[in-house]
């Protein structure tokens, strides 16, 4: 059998399998030779500087992308961009940055920014570079030209660069790629579930003493109340003000949390205390750190509200914008 009947045989071949099926031998081939395939967890983003498009991803490790080919058109070069070709093989360089004159420009981590990026759209493989490598290679030919050295047919990809570095530094690439994905809104969301996975324990924690008698007793004073040192029973409003005070500046989505875990009794009252969910490595050392703050804030207020206004300033509620004193001698308004 001939070289030219058996590529006839596979191609035939490789038509016959199902969509699913050549996806599945596409991605194999693409492990095989890169390793582990990153997945895109975001939708396909485009990142607009100037009159330039950039196609743009997030991956599943947070590696924001831009698309290979986008990335090349953007710097200025033509013709097509061919699968995995156009790097050197053994340092998996991009062609565009291989040139002589340019290495002595190159950043110190250019070696990691510039290797190319293997991943899946769905099912489609994708190649890709890092976002941080196109300021990178912007400031490497911006460099490269006011030396002097560039040559006649790198002169246009500097011009490029030039257009391009008005709109982009390390963090705004990222910032981009963040909006036009939507990935931000994801990003914001795991954040908030790491915190509560952080703080908050699956279990319920044994009592353990954790509101020291010097909380009470100054919120008491504060109230303008008698501490009764008798009892422990509080005030039930006393709830109400302690989750402002403790819960709502502890962490981010602390007490909404709290809330639904801890039921209330038909009393009204909850079936136990919130200090019993958190974590014992963090919740509840952190718990104990602000505690203390709200305590040093206590005594140094004469009244619930000079308290509140010195509490806002030093531990504001999180997800609140600190009030401006307004009414403040010192400004003369």
């Amino acid at each position: 059998m001939t070289e030219s009947s058996k590529s006839a045989g596979g191609r035939a071949r490789a038509l016959a399998l199902s969509p699913e099926r050549r996806s599945e031998i596409a991605r194999r081939a693409g492990a095989s030779r890169w390793g582990t395939l990153r997945q895109a967890i975001s939708r396909e983003g485009i990142v607009k500087v100037g009159d330039t498009e950039l196609q743009c991803y997030v991956l599943d490790d947070e590696t924001r992308v831009l698309a290979r080919a986008s990335f090349v058109r953007a710097i200025g070069r033509t013709g097509k961009v061919k699968g995995g070709r156009g790097f050197d093989e053994e340092f998996q360089t991009p062609v565009f940055l291989t040139a002589e004159n340019l290495k002595s420009f190159f950043p110190s981590d250019l070696d990691v920014n510039s290797k190319p990026i293997l991943f899946m759209d769905g099912d489609a493989q994708m190649i890709g570079y890092r976002a941080e490598l196109l300021p990178d290679v912007c400031d490497i030919f911006a460099d490269a030209d006011r030396a002097g050295v560039l040559r006649a047919n790198q002169k246009h990809i500097a011009t490029a660069c030039r257009t391009l570095s008005r709109g982009l530094t390390r963090v705004g690439i990222i910032g981009l790629i963040d909006e036009a994905t939507g990935y931000q809104r994801e990003r914001a969301a795991d954040a908030l579930a790491r915190i509560l996975e952080n703080y908050i324990a699956k279990e319920l924690q044994p009592w353990v003493q954790t509101f020291p008698p010097e909380f009470y007793d100054n919120l008491f004073r504060l109230r303008g109340l008698h501490y009764p040192r008798d009892t422990v029973k509080r005030p039930q409003y006393f709830g109400y003000l302690t989750n402002d005070v403790i819960y709502k500046r502890l962490a981010p989505g602390i007490v909404d949390e709290l809330k639904r875990l801890t039921p209330k009794l038909p009393s009204g009252r909850r079936k136990h205390q919130y200090f019993r969910r958190l974590t014992e490595n963090l919740g509840h050392p952190k718990l104990r750190e602000h505690l203390a703050s709200v305590i040093t804030v206590m005594m140094l207020s004469d009244t619930y509200d000079d308290f509140m206004v010195k509490l806002d300033r030093v531990k504001p509620r999180y997800g609140e914008t600190m009030a401006l004193p307004f009414d403040s001698p010192t400004t003369g308004l």
